[in-house]
């Protein structure tokens, strides 16, 4: 559900700037820092960092980068990772972390209930995650979504969850996507969207603002084709005035700059890139103008 990072590993290996993307320093945090983007989620007004982590590429082979990534995000500012009960050992490499750091909660832990899947599977979630309590729990690509809610409801009202959603990350699936936003009182949804697929934003977007419905995106990188896209390309002169100096920075501020957009939770398996990602939640946020300017130089690219 999460981006994967498969095109950005090939853009840095592959692009004519990677020695110089490399060689820059990483972010230094503190009193020179730039000012933290938080988003409020509507139903209960608790604000949360404007970019995450997404855990779809986590695998054992990885199990020290996991780590290292999950002990540095919170010192950037992040506090929301997104992972499913179906992303292979995910789960319990996350919680294994966590357990070993102590930092469980300085997170936002976000996880899926996927295939209709109901209470024996959530309770290994929680088994894995080593927690006894889930920030959002999700119903996966809408899979038995109006059989889950209920339950979900349910384990909102006993504590064990303190929000619930929906996911999808396939345009195909936006029209059923809009029929559930309408029909169930949800307090999440999560959607694919970038300044390359930005079909979310014609109805998905303007109906959760309506319904008051926080908002996770996922795939803000695309499918392994935006870094690639933007390897022969330069930034925008005037890219530096939203303090973006990376092409990371500029896909992520467009996406976290709609106002229905809570949080984007790019996939990262490096801790550079999570450096990078991380960046992008500070600093200013493009006015309505500036998306437009961004929209039109990244289209432009043909």
């Amino acid at each position: 559900m999460n981006s994967r990072d498969l095109s950005r590993r090939e853009f840095v290996a592959g692009a004519t700037l990677t020695g110089a993307w490399l060689a820059r320093p990483l972010p230094v945090l503190g009193a020179a820092a730039l000012p933290l983007i938080t988003k409020a989620i509507p139903v209960s007004g608790e604000k949360i960092p404007a970019i995450g982590l997404g855990t779809d590429a986590f695998n054992a082979g990885a199990r020290a980068d996991i780590r290292a990534e999950l002990q540095r995000m919170p010192d950037l500012g992040g506090t929301l990772v997104d992972t499913s009960d179906d992303y292979g050992d995910s789960e319990a490499l996350i919680g294994e972390a966590l357990a070993a750091l102590g930092t469980r909660e300085r997170l936002f832990l976000a996880t899926k209930l996927s295939g209709g899947a109901g209470a024996e599977v959530f309770q290994r979630s929680l088994e894995r995650l080593r927690t006894r309590r889930i920030d959002l729990l999700q119903v996966h690509n809408l899979n038995g979504v109006d059989k889950l809610v209920p339950l979900l409801q349910e384990w909102k009202q006993a504590g064990r969850i303190r929000y619930f959603g929906v996911t999808t990350s396939r345009v195909a699936q936006h029209a059923e996507l809009l029929e559930v936003m309408r029909r169930q009182r949800l307090d999440f949804i999560q959607v694919d969207y970038s300044i390359e697929n930005r079909d979310a934003a014609a109805a998905i977007l303007p109906l959760a603002l309506e319904r008051r419905m926080a908002v996770l995106i996922n795939l803000p990188f695309g499918r392994s084709s935006l870094f690639r896209q933007a390897a022969d390309r330069k930034l925008p002169p005037w890219a530096a005035d939203l303090d973006i100096t990376t092409w990371a920075q500029y896909f992520l501020k467009y996406v976290i700059s709609h106002e229905a957009v809570t949080c984007a939770i790019p996939g990262s398996t490096q801790l550079k890139h999570l450096e990078d990602n991380q960046e992008a939640g500070r600093g200013r946020l493009p006015d309505a103008a500036s998306r437009q300017r961004m929209e039109q130089y990244w289209d432009a690219k043909a």
